[in-house]
């Protein structure tokens, strides 16, 4: 278990998380390329492995002890949710714009709250089923705006798969709360990459392949700046209350627009925007008041 943690001003654990959110949204742009050129998968895996390389050398060299037997079911368990979650992710990521898919991903904090009701005991309050009915909206809006767009099949599946994610990533957010109290920032990166690139080695034979050498710079970029993402939101996350932390998260979406459209050349429609500031607005409404998991993106994991 980490040592006591020093208490820090509000403003300092906002700024070390939005940090972390431009940090991971410019990973997701080295990420969606790797994804498009040989898969999601192999994307995934080879990044988690050069992340453990990374981490585990400055693990080592602090001469850091092993985590305990609570840690370590946590991290295992968040590993393998968060694993689902990332793989999906990237796979809905490679087929949609960017802006689009993380404003998806938006609807972990509402899922989250729910999952605290059914597996937490918490009370499901009023502004929770408002909130989950107006991002449902948001929702909506984005999909009426594939139809309007005579969206391709890919591209459909694409935004299940991230709808999907969020799913998954909900139940992974409060496993990272419970993460931040029992072990620090590095560890918390560290061993979600071991377990998650653990998880993608046993089936790398069949669905992955060997990097190409003009790939290996783009995964150590893509390492470095997880592993520093991941430990900036859990630095964050240790130290203050997530509604405080909350609206950081939602810069993703602006990020992710100017990267989409600087490197993939991607345009935000009118639809995906106005879907956006619903899910957002849901969310908002949500969590307010309410110490729940925060509304993180894919980041942290």
């Amino acid at each position: 278990m980490p040592s006591a943690m020093k208490p820090v001003s509000a403003t300092l654990a906002f700024t070390v998380a939005a940090i972390g959110i431009a940090t991971y949204s410019t990973m997701d742009v080295l990420m969606k390329g790797l994804s498009i050129a040989s898969g999601a998968y192999s994307a995934v895996l080879w990044r988690s492995v050069v992340g453990v390389a990374l981490l585990g050398t400055v693990f080592v060299v602090r001469r850091r002890p092993w985590p305990g037997r609570a840690a370590l079911r946590l991290h295992v368990l968040r590993g393998a949710t968060a694993g689902v979650s990332v793989l999906l992710f990237f796979w809905g990521l490679a087929r949609v714009p960017m802006a689009q898919g993380v404003a998806l991903t938006f609807l972990a904090p509402l899922i989250a709250l729910y999952f605290a009701a059914a597996l937490l005991g918490e009370t499901i309050r009023r502004g929770a089923i408002l909130g989950s009915v107006v991002a449902s909206a948001g929702v909506l809006v984005i999909a009426a705006g594939e139809v309007q767009a005579h969206a391709s099949t890919a591209h459909v599946l694409g935004s299940i798969a991230i709808f999907a994610a969020s799913i998954f990533y909900a139940y992974s957010l409060i496993l990272l709360r419970q993460q931040a109290q029992v072990a620090d920032p590095l560890e918390v990166a560290l061993f979600t990459s071991i377990v998650l690139g653990g998880l993608l080695l046993v089936g790398a034979p069949w669905f992955s392949g060997l990097p190409t050498v003009a790939q290996w710079p783009q995964i150590g970029a893509a390492a470095v700046l997880g592993s520093v993402s991941a430990m900036a939101l859990a630095w964050a996350y240790g130290r203050a209350e997530a509604q405080v932390l909350a609206p950081v998260e939602y810069t993703a979406f602006l990020w992710s627009a100017l990267l989409g459209w600087w490197v993939f050349g991607e345009t935000v429609s009118l639809y995906t925007t106005l879907g956006a500031a619903l899910i957002i607005a849901g969310c908002v409404a949500a969590v307010r008041g309410h110490a729940a998991a925060a509304p993180q993106t894919e980041a942290a994991a």
